[in-house]
């Protein structure tokens, strides 16, 4: 942890009087100084809103948006909400899994329960970038160009 980051945290506290009802923003303020929730930060907050450990680990874990782990250099967001779930949505999924097997320790991968662009279904969030209407093919296309440094090389097929 850096210096900044602590005092930038304890202020969000205080902003909030040091209270319980402010619990969800403060956990989102610590996702965001840190990147992730680590058990360290989590007994920190506990403490300073005076609530037992197990309260804050029991709300943080109950949203699916809070990260107990460091995001890895690369993320994909598959798309699970009914539209997207009926366009296709477990096949990207597969195809997210079959491209992250080929180097895990370089992709989070996360399912969104309803990104709220059904219009536009399936769709993948990669790496901050919406790809709508997307089909497997093109997610893999798009996955090994982003694995490629960004290049899509000429002589490859696909």
């Amino acid at each position: 942890m850096t210096p900044a980051v602590p005092d930038e945290l304890e202020r969000a506290i205080s902003r909030h009087h040091n209270s319980g009802d402010a619990l969800i923003e403060i956990l989102h303020t610590a996702q965001q100084l840190y990147g992730y929730l680590s058990p360290p930060v989590l007994k920190r907050i506990a403490r300073a809103l005076k609530l037992p450990p197990s309260k804050v680990l029991g709300v943080a874990t109950f949203y699916h948006l809070f990260r107990f782990t460091p995001r890895k250099a690369h993320s994909a967001v598959v798309c699970l909400g009914t539209a997207c779930y009926v366009a296709g949505g477990m096949e990207l999924m597969s195809a997210v899994r079959e491209r992250r097997g080929a180097n895990p320790a370089e992709w989070t991968i996360d399912v969104g329960r309803c990104v709220g662009s059904c219009g536009l279904a399936p769709i993948v969030i990669c790496d901050g970038e919406a790809l709508p209407r997307v089909t497997a093919a093109q997610l893999e296309a798009r996955l090994k160009e982003i694995h490629d440094g960004g290049h899509v090389n000429p002589d490859s097929p696909g």
